[in-house]
This record gives C-alpha cells, sequence and structure tokens, in this order.
C-alpha cells in the first residue's frame, strides 16, 4: 500500500487546492501558481496511474482521457462566456492546439523516447487506425468545412449547421467509446509480442486505494484547471505585450492542461508500453473534439454568442499534414526514433508558423 500511495501524491493535490483558495482572497504570485500548477499535475499523473492499473487497459487511460477533457471543456466555456476579445476563436484555437499537440508533440515525443531506449516499439494497429479514422472526420467537420459552406460568411456555421456538425461530433465520438471499452476492447489491449516492461509489476490496488486515488485524481484535475486559469491572465497579457499572435495563448492553454495525460503517456513509452501511450494521446484527442465542439456550439446557440470554427489555409495545411503522416507512421504497428522525429518536425514548424505568421 505504501508503495502505490506516495506521500507527496496526497499533500501536493492539498497545497494546490490551498493555492486556489488562497487566490479568491488575494493574488497569488505567477512563481507560486506555476509550482503548484506543477504539483498538481505530479499527483493527477501518479493516481491516475493507480486508477490505470486498477481499471486495466483501455479503461484506465480512457478514464485519464475523459477526465481531463471534461475539466479542460469547462474551462475554455468559462473563459469563452467571460467575453473577452479574441474568445470568438478561443475554442478552434484551443482544439487545434491541442490536436497538434497530441499528434506530434506527444506523439513524437513518446515515439522517439521508446525509440531510443528500446529501438523498435510495437502496438495493434486495429484500435489506432480506428482512432485515426475518428480524429480525421472530426476535425476536418469542425475546422475545415466551414470555411466552405455559404449559409454565413467567413469561417463560421449556421446556427442549423453547427447544431448538426456538433450532434455528429457527439455521435462519432461516444461510437469510438462504445468500440474502444464494449464491442471491440482488444483493439486497444497490448499486443501479445509486446516485450514485457523491465520492471515488475505492482500489485493490484484494493478497492479502497482505487476510490481515494479516485478522489485525488478529480481533486488534482480541478486544480489543475483553476490554476491553469489563473495563469491565463498573466500569459495572455505577455502573449499580447510581445507582439506576439492571440493564437498562441491558445497554445498555452491547451500545453497547461494536458500535462497530466502527456506525462503519463510518456512515462508509458518509457516503459515499453506504447499502446497504453497511443490509447492516451489518440483518445484524449478525440474526447478533445467530440467534446468540445458540442459544449462550444450549444453556448453559441444558446447565448447568441458566435464562434469562429475555420482555420486559416496556413493551418490547414498543417492539419492535412499531420492526419497523413500519423496515418502513415503508425501504419503497420511498429515505430522506430525515425517517425518520432518527423512528428516532432511538424510540432516545430507549427509552433515556429504559430509564432511567426
Amino acid at each position: 500500500m505504501r508503495k502505490l500511495v506516495r506521500h507527496w501524491s496526497t499533500i501536493l493535490p492539498v497545497l494546490a487546492a490551498v493555492t486556489v483558495l488562497s487566490s479568491f482572497l488575494a493574488p497569488i504570485p505567477v512563481a507560486l501558481t506555476g509550482l503548484a500548477l506543477a504539483g498538481a499535475v505530479l499527483a493527477a499523473v501518479h493516481h491516475a496511474e493507480i486508477m490505470a492499473h486498477r481499471a486495466g487497459e483501455p479503461f484506465g487511460t480512457f478514464l485519464l482521457a475523459i477526465a481531463v477533457t471534461i475539466i479542460e471543456l469547462g474551462l475554455i466555456l468559462t473563459l469563452m462566456s467571460a467575453s473577452d476579445a479574441g474568445a470568438k476563436t478561443l475554442a478552434r484555437d484551443t482544439v487545434f492546439a491541442a490536436v497538434m499537440i497530441i499528434l506530434n508533440g506527444l506523439v513524437g515525443i513518446c515515439l522517439l523516447i521508446g525509440g531510443l531506449k528500446h529501438r523498435e516499439q510495437v502496438f495493434r494497429t486495429t484500435g489506432v487506425n480506428t482512432a485515426l479514422a475518428a480524429i480525421s472526420a472530426l476535425t476536418v467537420l469542425s475546422l475545415v468545412l466551414p470555411n466552405y459552406t455559404i449559409s454565413e460568411p467567413g469561417p463560421v456555421y449556421s446556427p442549423a449547421q453547427l447544431g448538426f456538425v456538433a450532434i455528429v461530433s457527439l455521435i462519432i465520438y461516444l461510437t469510438f467509446v462504445s468500440v474502444q471499452t464494449v464491442s471491440h476492447r482488444e483493439y486497444f489491449l497490448p499486443p501479445p509480442q509486446e516485450p514485457a516492461s523491465e520492471k515488475p509489476a505492482a500489485p493490484l490496488p484494493s478497492q479502497r486505494i482505487a476510490i481515494m486515488s479516485l478522489l485525488f485524481l478529480i481533486a488534482s484535475l480541478i486544480c489543475v484547471v483553476m490554476l491553469a486559469k489563473l495563469l491565463s491572465k498573466p500569459v495572455e497579457a505577455a502573449v499580447l505585450s510581445a507582439g506576439l499572435p492571440r493564437a498562441l495563448v491558445g497554445v498555452v492553454i491547451a500545453l497547461l492542461v494536458l500535462l497530466p495525460e502527456s506525462l503519463a503517456a510518456i512515462r508509458a513509452a518509457r516503459l515499453n508500453r506504447l499502446q497504453t501511450s497511443l490509447n492516451l494521446a489518440l483518445g484524449s484527442a478525440l474526447a478533445t473534439i467530440g467534446l468540445t465542439i458540442p459544449a462550444a456550439a450549444a453556448l453559441s446557440i444558446f447565448t447568441e454568442f458566435e464562434i469562429a470554427l475555420g482555420l486559416d489555409p496556413k493551418s490547414m495545411v498543417l492539419l492535412a499534414l499531420t492526419l497523413v503522416v500519423s496515418s502513415l507512421s503508425l501504419a503497420n504497428g511498429r515505430t522506430t526514433i525515425l517517425q518520432g522525429v518527423v512528428h516532432l518536425v511538424i510540432f516545430g514548424v507549427y509552433l515556429f508558423t504559430t509564432i511567426v505568421p
């Protein structure tokens, strides 16, 4: 039990919660907020791993992905409803940033680290191809098609179109969840030929430990989002004062909120569990699009707050390149450092062209 639940994993969420509560009474220094955020992220990853070990694959990775995405969704909707300048494109910028961070940055790091340590890693193509097909459909319908409809000028959907796309996005995501966890669960399990991890398997957590970890996981993720919200204003001010594009704010928000599942995925790749890493990464991308777009659409329709979803031509090119490269690099069930380097180069181009459009 002591090996499963570490003392720091219970202390850090409490300190993060104290920081959040203190922010309602007085301003908190940015450095202290950043430290509290880092502690909450580490605690979230630890408790998510306990839950994943208890639930088994792919339920454990699905739990972390859905928990992070729901709370990320709350952050996006809160910032959008504040009606600040640039809120019209916040959902688009954050969703696109999350897709690029996950498919290029996170997948690239996992493939590179796994390739450097284990030379070659294996995974099931059935589950990965299923996820990539759903991601491709969701991204094009949500972020590209609005540029080519004629009911409304500009990169926006009409209310009827927005509602239809929201329903379709939700259907695709819920169908994927059903396939992943019920009808074709075996598609997302580690392949039989996957080498054993170098570390011995930890004992299965008891039900009491699992419940306690679930509560600490939820508390940690709530603190992550609240602390990210506290940092969003200083970040936005710093971005604008430096003369950088506002789209960079969406990148920073996505980076902050995706930290827990990103660290969990990287650690799994380092331990030669690439299937777990890809389940986390691709599941997170699907959850981000499949839940954020319908929620943002509902906010837009019921409050008459216009949102712009269509990407600019540069972003559409990068999105198309990302989807093609992802489909090719994850096509045969085996990866080396080359695929990781290619994904990271595309991610670097995305970051550079966001800063220097």
